[in-house]
């Protein structure tokens, strides 16, 4: 299948004003970048884009101003940060975003040259997506770069109006070629293959706490996999719905309905759900608590349901074995909690093992998903980790991205 969305090879870059829109809202601690996850993620596309001549012109939001100038929520500290990663000079510009201060700095910039405006959220605009914003915002480059895949499920200034807006320059409507950035394109490359064209049978692994969050996403994902694999608080609303007693587990009775119905799609669409054939039980939800492992027929009324059994383990490892293309979001069970993370850790070995075997390829994200994949230390060995978060999620889901519409392919 055609990768249905433009990308940064398409565009000669030489003498030419780059918008680049990256994500940089990293944790602070103490003025210092404590985590520069994803500022690693978009130095090739910055590196690129000088190698290929472009002036460069970064916008990223940074934590919730919400439209008014807080100096503690300024960017100037992670320009620093982003300059050493990039071992290249970033010059950064305070901007209220109603000041003239963007463009007579671009006025200036010479080929190679490298700025960071302040944070986009500082403009009342930015996430009611503004027009006149949006415009301004466009205005300032040739060419918009997105490389903000976490942020590209929200219709702001700086990730789709810049793209889309009504923007009228003398008589003419003004538009800009739209790409995407390396890191981005890496997300749209890896959901593609998972979702639209993946090697067969292809699985999904869902977990999470509530059926109820998650009911967008396994009704998409039943008519697109050949195997559903539910886990975690989810699998209870499943197995309750079955008839199965979970104790004092967490289950959400009113969803019963629902469960059944996506049983009936998933069967109608040649989609296998795996629940658990057995469970680890506990009477109290803490680390370390006294567990068992217990058939489905025999959870204690006044036990939980806390990870998969050793039965469940086995059999989805040796599932695993006839998988191509595996989709992941959400742990088993209560993964922070030694011992309830053993499930997931041997699934997800289990899945790695295969991936750095060539047999397999392994797409991840969400939050708790990274989190309990890094717990295992098993992360690098998955074909791709995404660190979207809700854009990942909006993406599995079927729902279509602000910021990505803009980089489709006519």
């Amino acid at each position: 299948m055609t990768f249905p969305y433009k990308t940064m090879t398409s565009v000669d870059f030489l003498n030419k004003r780059a918008v680049v829109r990256v994500d940089l809202n990293v944790p602070i601690q103490n003025g210092i970048v404590s985590d520069s996850t994803r500022i690693d993620r978009v130095i090739p596309t910055l590196r690129y884009l000088i190698e290929k001549g472009a002036k460069l012109v970064i916008l990223s939001h940074f934590d919730r101003p919400k439209g008014k100038v807080v100096p503690e929520m300024s960017l100037a500290p992670i320009a620093k940060a982003l300059e050493a990663a990039l071992s290249y000079p970033v010059k950064f510009i305070a901007t209220d975003w109603l000041d003239s201060a963007p463009e007579t700095a671009i006025a200036a910039m010479n080929t190679g040259d490298v700025i960071l405006l302040e944070n986009t959220r500082f403009a009342a605009g930015e996430e009611n997506n503004d027009n006149d914003l949006a415009c301004k915002m466009q205005n300032l480059g040739d060419v918009f770069v997105m490389d903000a895949f976490s942020c590209a499920h929200r219709a702001h200034a700086s990730t789709s109006g810049i793209a889309t807006c009504i923007n009228i320059v003398g008589d003419v409507l003004r538009r800009i070629p739209c790409v995407a950035g390396l890191a981005c394109e890496g997300e749209l490359r890896a959901l593609n293959a998972a979702l639209e064209s993946p090697k067969h049978p292809s699985m999904a692994i869902v977990g999470g706490a509530k059926v109820s969050t998650k009911i967008s996403l396994l009704a998409n994902l039943v008519e697109r996999v050949d195997y559903l694999v539910i886990g975690g608080g989810m699998a209870n609303t499943f197995l309750a719905a079955q008839g199965f007693n979970v104790g004092k587990s967490l289950c959400e009775n009113s969803y019963f309905d629902t469960a059944n119905n996506l049983q009936e799609i998933a069967r109608k669409n040649g989609c296998k759900i795996l629940l658990p054939l057995d469970v680890i039980v506990a009477a109290e939800f803490k680390a370390h608590a006294r567990n068992y492992a217990c058939n489905l027929d025999s959870v204690p009324a006044d036990m939980m349901i806390l990870d998969i059994g050793p039965k469940t383990i086995t059999h989805l490892e040796a599932v695993l074995h006839n998988i191509s293309t595996v989709l992941w979001n959400g742990p088993f069970g209560a993964f922070e909690m030694d011992p309830f993370n053993k499930g997931t850790n041997a699934v997800a070995r289990a899945v790695a093992k295969l991936t750095k075997a060539g047999k397999m390829q392994s797409i991840a994200g969400g939050g708790d998903t990274v989190s309990a994949l890094n717990g295992a230390n098993i992360a690098e060995d998955f074909t791709y980790i995404s660190t979207a978060g809700g854009a990942f999620l909006e993406m599995i889901e079927g729902s279509q991205l602000p910021g990505v519409e803009v980089l489709r392919l006519a």
